[in-house]
């Protein structure tokens, strides 16, 4: 990274920073992220993103609830049979992906071949702790084994130090692969071990490294998604990205209440209850566990 582009980066992050602040400064007391209260909160969000925002805030088909979620199985116990399981659920269902773990990959694409859903995986996960060069090569054998979407998990102990541009490289590392081997990427910030100007800083970077989404939380750290944290994000990334949140989103109305806040991606593991809801039926599926 040379000088300019560091400086460049340190200007769009400054800019998105104080206009935060303006928009603490004019918050109200209830901390909501609801049309109901104080309805103007979400018009910063929809002008970033119109056309990703409410589609499913009053309903919507359970077509289009299967399509934004990740069926997703990430637990280190997950056996091969609980793989082949999370599969053909997501067969049946046509959910988007599923999330898996790589080793797990090139059977997922095996089974799920010809079936229309795609593949997820996960790189330097959970703690993304872990060099941008062995993300790279991580990212690069998953998408060899049969992945088509990347979620990265970013090196968190280097933004919370202000390195910028580690944070940056880390990012681009995946990114840049990705754009190569034409699959897509997710970087997972961990929001609930960030403050919000750190969650700004993130997705700054994650923009200036051409991810393709921003997404809240690996299910694994201290807190998952929240509506708060995705119209944030939802905000600073403004409708040229994804926003896909994730860890806690249990069920239909928690599906809905991340959509009316931005996000266009879910990732659950209680996605056939999800959709079982949408369609008006009793759940009959019990998670596996994220």
């Amino acid at each position: 990274m040379t000088r300019d582009e560091l400086q460049r980066l340190i200007t769009l992050i400054v800019s998105e920073l104080s206009a935060a602040q303006t928009q603490r400064a004019s918050r109200c007391a209830c901390h909501a992220v609801t049309a109901e209260c104080c309805p103007n909160r979400l018009q910063g969000v929809i002008d970033a993103g119109a056309t990703r925002v409410g589609v499913l805030a009053t309903g919507g088909a359970p077509q289009s609830v299967a399509s934004m979620i990740d069926h997703t199985l990430l637990k280190a116990d997950a056996t091969r049979q609980e793989i082949e399981h999370l599969c053909r659920e997501a067969s049946q269902f046509k959910f988007a992906t599923v999330c898996v773990n790589p080793v797990w990959v090139a059977t997922a694409a095996r089974l799920l071949n010809g079936s229309g859903v795609g593949v997820c995986s996960v790189v330097g996960f959970p703690l993304g702790a872990t060099t941008g060069d062995v993300k790279a090569y991580e990212t690069r054998r998953a998408i060899y084994d049969g992945a088509r979407e990347i979620d990265m998990v970013i090196n968190v102990g280097a933004l919370k130090s202000g390195d910028l541009r580690v944070v940056e490289r880390d990012i681009e590392a995946v990114a840049s692969t990705c754009r190569e081997c034409g699959a897509l990427s997710k970087v997972i910030i961990e929001a609930a071990l960030l403050t919000d100007d750190e969650k700004i800083t993130a997705c700054t970077l994650a923009k200036a490294a051409g991810a393709d989404y921003v997404k809240t939380s690996t299910g694994f750290g201290p807190g998952g998604a929240t509506a708060a944290d995705v119209a944030l994000m939802r905000r600073v990334v403004g409708a040229e990205m994804g926003v896909k949140a994730a860890g806690g989103v249990r069920d239909l109305d928690g599906l809905k209440a991340m959509v009316a806040a931005g996000a266009t991606r879910v990732g659950a593991s209680a996605g056939v209850k999800i959709v079982q809801q949408a369609r008006g039926e009793k759940p009959t599926a019990t998670p596996s566990g994220y």
